[in-house]
Parts: structure tokens; C-alpha cells; sequence
């Protein structure tokens, strides 16, 4: 057999079998979380808040974690989204292939590569240095620093993919350059933007150790920003901690809700991206 043809059989069988590992890896972590979460799954934990005896088994759910989660991830996503779209047009549109966007595109490439503790404790060091105390408010705060270097690359790429000729022809019939940006590359964006926003959401849910020294943890859903609050990666962490086998299967029960929500934004985000792709120009 021709060696050329061997070799593409070898990689195609190397492609496969990558393939079939990360979709497998994916099915087995739902299969554990599930089998294991299954039995503890059940209205209470949605609709209710921890009880008194809660961590020793007893009755109550995890209420305040999935608000906590939503309020965390979803308003420090909506603040990183309005700094990495100006970003992310600033470089594409005005810094073009200068040494100053070199250099941001450089420094958003490290930032994104920083381990999540660092975030965390940087964090906590300014909280301390202000005296103030944890909160919802600096828990945002440490999350959208996390996700900003992420969601502004890949906004970035998303930019950049828009063909050139969409600017000439705005330019053409008479539009400045910032109506440009904001009616034409922008409009064409947005799916690639929408998965960025759906990229950061989901580092942004499911992180633990950027808000464990900052946002605290409460049973009680937080009235205002700078009351602590509870996470869902935070109440599995604290209940799987326990010798308790009924808590630990909350735990499960816990990671299976978060699975669950981000596989709904994913879902929702893959709609959204797919009806507007319909006015995109290829």
C-alpha cells in the first residue's frame, strides 16, 4: 500500500480516536454526576434554601446557590462584555497592526492563562486593603477579570473574520467610520460575539477558586450587591467535603444543576447564533 495512504489512515484513525475520548470523557462526567446525583435531585433543592441541619442531611436546597451563581456569573459577564466588544473593535478598527495592539493582543493572551486563584487573591488582597468585606460586589469584580482576557480575544478573532469588502462598501455610500463599526462589522459579528459571551458565562459559573476568598458563602439569597453569596461550585466543594453520604449526594445532585444550566445557555446561545447567522455575509 502507498505510504501516503497509510499515513492518512493513521491520522484519520488518530483524528477518530481523539474524538471518540473527548465525547466519551464528556459522557462519563454527565453519567457519574447523574448516577450519583439521581437520588438527592428533587424539588426541594431548587425551590428552597438550606435549612437549619441542612449540611447534616436534613431538609432544605440549594436555592441561594443557583441565584448566587446566575447573579455572579451574569452580571460580571454583562460588564466583561462591555469592555472586550470596545476592545475588541479598537484593535481590528483603529490600532490596525501597530506595536500597541501587539502588544494588548499579548497581554490579553497572558491574562487569560493566569490561573483563576491568582484572580482570587488579587481580589482578596484589594478587599483587605479597602477594609471591606466579602461580597457579591467584589466576587463580580474578581470573575469579570477572569473572563475580560478571554471574551476580548475571542471577540477579537470574531472581528477580524469580517471581510474587508463589507467596510469599503459602508465606506463607499457615504458612512463614517464609527457608524462602520457600529452598524456593519458589528451587525456581522454577532454570532461569533454571542459564543464569546457563551464561552466567558461558562468559565464564569463554574469557577470556584477565583470567589472562594471573595464572595464568601451564605444560606441566604443576597438582597443587594454587597452581601456575600453562594455558588454552586462553592456548595459542591463544601459538600463534598463531608462524611456525610447523604450531603455528598447533594453535592452530585449540586453539580448536576450547574451542568444542566450551562448546557441550557449553550443550547439557547447555539439558537440565537444560528437564526442570526441567517444576515451574516459569507
Amino acid at each position: 500500500m502507498d505510504r501516503r495512504k497509510l499515513e492518512e489512515k493513521f491520522f484519520m484513525g488518530l483524528m477518530i480516536a481523539s474524538t471518540f475520548i473527548v465525547v466519551g470523557s464528556l459522557f462519563a462526567v454527565f453519567a457519574v454526576v447523574i448516577w450519583k446525583g439521581a437520588p438527592a435531585l428533587n424539588l426541594s433543592m431548587i425551590t428552597q434554601t438550606p435549612k437549619g441541619g441542612y449540611y447534616l442531611g436534613k431538609e432544605g436546597g440549594i436555592l441561594n446557590a443557583i441565584i448566587g451563581s446566575l447573579y455572579l456569573a451574569g452580571e460580571a459577564t454583562a460588564l466583561a462584555f462591555l469592555l472586550s466588544l470596545p476592545i475588541a473593535l479598537y484593535l481590528n478598527e483603529y490600532a490596525g497592526k501597530s506595536r500597541l495592539a501587539s502588544f494588548i493582543r499579548l497581554s490579553l493572551d497572558v491574562s487569560a492563562g493566569v490561573p483563576s486563584v491568582v484572580y482570587g487573591a488579587v481580589g482578596f488582597t484589594f478587599m483587605l486593603y479597602l477594609r471591606m468585606r466579602v461580597s457579591l460586589f467584589w466576587g463580580i469584580i474578581t470573575v469579570t477579570l477572569l473572563i475580560l482576557p478571554i471574551m476580548a480575544r475571542a471577540m477579537d478573532e470574531v472581528v477580524a473574520m469580517v471581510p474587508f469588502k463589507l467596510r469599503e462598501a459602508s465606506y463607499a455610500v457615504g458612512a463614517t467610520r464609527l457608524e462602520t463599526v457600529l452598524k456593519v462589522i458589528s451587525r456581522q459579528a454577532l454570532p461569533g460575539i454571542l459564543t464569546a459571551v457563551l464561552l466567558a458565562f461558562g468559565r464564569g459559573i463554574g469557577d470556584a477558586a477565583s470567589v472562594l476568598f471573595t464572595v464568601g458563602y451564605t444560606d441566604r439569597i443576597p438582597a443587594s450587591l454587597f452581601d456575600p453569596a453562594a455558588t454552586l461550585p462553592l456548595a459542591v466543594f463544601f459538600q463534598l467535603g463531608t462524611a456525610i453520604p447523604e450531603v455528598q449526594q447533594r453535592a452530585y445532585a449540586s453539580a448536576a444543576i450547574l451542568l444542566i444550566l450551562t448546557l441550557s445557555f449553550s443550547v439557547a446561545s447555539r439558537l440565537l447564533t444560528r437564526k442570526f447567522s441567517k444576515f451574516v455575509v459569507r
